[in-house]
């Protein structure tokens, strides 16, 4: 390691570095004792037997309960986030408005649905839309997650949008007023790009957060994963099996979900470099044209 000091702090000494390798080892040692006692509690309690685990090698545990429940998850989820993607835009630009009741009205809207718990927000869809027959009775349920993670997701995805706008260089507004864009086309062409590009991680740990909370329409009968392996659970009798195996299909979505946005982030960075060399070496040409004495150069 160099001893070296970095911008932000300086590099550990030989001392430091000793004591954070000891810091280290300890805290894993007792992390493996921790593993260690939990997995030996399990077995003594049977939950590490063949026959708890022997149900998920079955394919009607899969057809019958983890894969509808799946579907469902994956169903509410994608339709709640592109329905919260589009109205965060809406409001987090509405909050930018240069009319003062436009940005009131978004304001509120904003404040109080951010405010109100995502159950609450689904238990009321529930039972307005059940009064009202608004939808199916199919589908009620999930139209009342869907409504709930779509306003409070929508709501948040507003504030992360909007201080990602304030956050590019007020240069860039102002450069393109003056060569004539309107506030739309500014806000369309300039700033919401890279206000998406910066608040990109965000926006996805918004949309994990959307994800695991599809598993609230268990309170009100809506089929997803942590409902069906309950369900699957209560037919072996392996609670514990079930709901690891429900967790780590969770971990797994979430997983990929983080790698499809860091490849689509990375993909935006490079394509925003690529086209800044390219009108920076186009802006170097055109200057060197035109000073005089250079226009015969290379020629």
């Amino acid at each position: 390691m160099s001893d070296e000091s970095t911008v932000l702090y300086d590099a550990p000494g030989p001392r430091a570095r000793r004591r954070n390798l000891i810091t280290a080892v300890v805290f894993i040692a007792i992390l493996v004792a921790i593993a260690a006692y939990v997995i030996k509690v399990l077995a003594d309690n049977g939950q590490l037997d063949a026959d708890m685990w022997s149900p998920f090698t079955v394919a009607g545990t899969w057809t019958t309960w983890l894969l509808p429940g799946l579907w469902g998850t994956i169903k509410a989820a994608f339709v709640s986030i592109v329905l919260a993607l589009i109205l965060g835009a809406l409001l987090g630009i509405g909050r930018l408005s240069d009319h003062r009741w436009v940005r009131v009205v978004s304001g509120v809207i904003v404040e109080v649905f951010r405010a109100i718990p995502v159950l609450i927000l689904m238990f009321f869809a529930y039972y307005l839309f059940a009064k009202y027959a608004v939808v199916p009775s199919s589908q009620l349920s999930f139209a009342a997650v869907v409504f709930g993670l779509t306003l409070y997701n929508g709501s948040v995805i507003a504030e992360i949008l909007r201080a990602g706008i304030l956050a590019v260089p007020k240069g860039q507004s102002e450069a393109a007023s003056s060569i004539g864009l309107r506030k739309s086309q500014m806000m369309r062409m300039i700033l919401l790009p890279q206000a998406v590009t910066a608040m990109l991680p965000a926006l996805i740990s918004q949309m994990v957060i959307a994800l695991k909370d599809s598993a609230l329409g268990y309170a009100f009968g809506y089929i997803e994963v942590v409902r069906s392996g309950i369900v699957s659970a209560s037919y072996w009798g392996n609670y514990l099996p079930s709901l690891l195996v429900v967790a780590a299909i969770m971990i797994t979505i979430n997983f990929c979900l983080t790698a499809l946005a860091n490849y689509l982030e990375g993909r935006l960075r490079r394509g925003r470099r690529k086209t800044a060399v390219a009108a920076a070496e186009i802006t170097e040409i055109d200057t060197m044209e035109n000073l005089p004495g250079l226009t015969g150069l290379g020629r």
